[in-house]
């Protein structure tokens, strides 16, 4: 049966269907072959539902909406004025400017493809007559907004979080740690890369600029205040944080900065709409698939083939960085999360796996994933935005993937960098 259903989603997606379509005609097949028939669909439609049910969910439109209200206003570009007024001026400044960028950013927003557009639309173009390189400009962007993915809120760790039963807050506290590492990883390869290439420096910023540039950010620079220090502080579940964070964004395009008009504002929210079904649609089929193959015990079929159950904690953390970094690489991360994280759960209890540290390493390598060749879904971002062709999009990648893919062997090695702060926020 296990082959049934992957053919037929392999076949489908082939055919060009969206991945919801795949995913729920696996659950179907797997249905009528399990119970005999279309009499037990109302169970398809339990399951489906039971999936959008968790309250934690919530916090993903709004975690969106803020993201796009920020995008569509001034808050990403007071941001942007606030690295370069610091650190342009440095060799491979700019660069280091942009990766800065994308990690507050990505502490706003938490969506990888949300830090490409606000974060790439205005910096691209400055690099580019800075004298960057056109392939390393875009593969700075793409791979830098996977720090959004690991600094909070990471809708990654939320998915992850619901469909694991971990503490949501616990992960994002331990996605500070590796977002940062990754940010001075990349910041001393665009240095070297800015030396090698003798880039050219941007004029310094004397210290009136700069303190102007920080009081046009002390607004924006409320959004990772509201989130890791209401969380930290025991103020806000993640799901209250993000609610403030919506409320917050609003007030400060709206009132403050008046950027944003009603007429924009529904927009925005038509738009934050139509992603929300699309992500709430995976996740009820995810839920339905994920039932199907539990059932079946088809997990326990793939882990007994791969030999899981004879490796050690390290072998465990191996085996599922290369499954899910590979599988991001054709398919779309909240997926990945969805079909993987029920087929591994059984095997990271068994060893012993702290679930934080794992859904870290997993949200890690999903963002690696989004942004590899072939399918990396940043990469398809990147060329929608930017109208660059692929091969000038990737070209550049493999060196900031291979950092990316070092930090990833380090925390399975040294999991202090991401328990760290989780530990000392939750006195474990």
């Amino acid at each position: 049966m296990a082959w049934a259903i992957f053919g037929a989603m392999i076949f489908l997606l082939l055919l060009g269907f969206p991945m919801m379509i795949p995913l729920i005609a696996g659950s179907l097949i797997g249905f009528v072959t399990l119970f005999g028939g279309l009499g037990q669909l109302d169970t398809m439609v339990q399951q489906i539902l039971g999936g959008i049910r968790p309250a934690s969910l919530i916090a993903v439109p709004m975690f969106i909406f803020a993201a796009d209200i920020m995008t569509r206003g001034q808050s990403a570009n007071r941001l942007i004025d606030l690295v370069m007024a610091f650190v342009g001026h440095l060799k491979g400044g700019l660069a280091v400017s942009t990766a800065t960028a994308c990690t507050l950013f990505g502490a706003v927003s938490g969506s990888t493809q949300a830090t490409v557009v606000a974060v790439g639309g205005p910096l691209r173009p400055r690099m580019l007559r800075a004298g960057y390189n056109d392939s390393f400009v875009l593969a700075l962007i793409v791979n830098a907004s996977d720090i959004a993915f690991l600094i909070p809120p990471s809708i990654g760790m939320i998915i992850y979080g619901v469909v694991s039963g971990t503490s949501i807050s616990e992960l994002f506290i331990a996605g500070i740690g590796p977002g940062l590492l990754i940010l001075v990883l990349f910041s001393i390869y665009s240095y070297i890369y800015a030396t090698r290439n003798n880039v050219p420096t941007e004029p310094k910023a004397d210290w009136a600029e700069r303190w102007s540039a920080l009081r046009r950010a002390l607004w924006p620079l409320g959004f990772p205040v509201i989130i890791v220090g209401g969380i930290y502080g025991g103020i806000f579940s993640p799901t209250e944080a993000a609610a403030a964070c919506v409320l917050y964004a609003l007030f400060l395009e709206m009132v403050v900065f008046r950027e944003m008009s009603l007429k924009q504002l529904y927009a925005t929210a038509k738009s934050t709409g139509l992603i929300t079904a699309v992500v709430f649609i995976l996740v009820g089929a995810g839920a339905a698939f994920s039932y199907v193959i539990s059932f079946a015990q088809i997990p326990q079929q793939v882990l007994g083939a791969i030999g899981i159950d004879q490796m050690g904690p390290y072998g465990v953390l191996f085996t599922i960085s290369i499954a899910f970094f590979v599988g991001c690489m054709f398919v779309d991360p909240i997926v990945v999360i969805l079909i993987f994280v029920p087929i591994f759960a059984p095997v990271v209890q068994s060893v012993g796996l702290d679930p934080v540290l794992v859904g870290t390493i997993i949200t890690l390598q999903v963002a690696i994933g989004s942004a590899t060749p072939p399918f990396g879904c940043d990469i398809f971002t990147a060329i929608a935005v930017f109208k660059r062709p692929y091969a000038e999009v990737v070209r550049g990648t493999p060196p900031f993937i291979l950092i990316l893919l070092s930090v990833a062997v380090l925390l399975i090695f040294f999991p202090q960098i991401a328990l760290f702060l989780r530990d000392l926020a939750f006195d474990k």
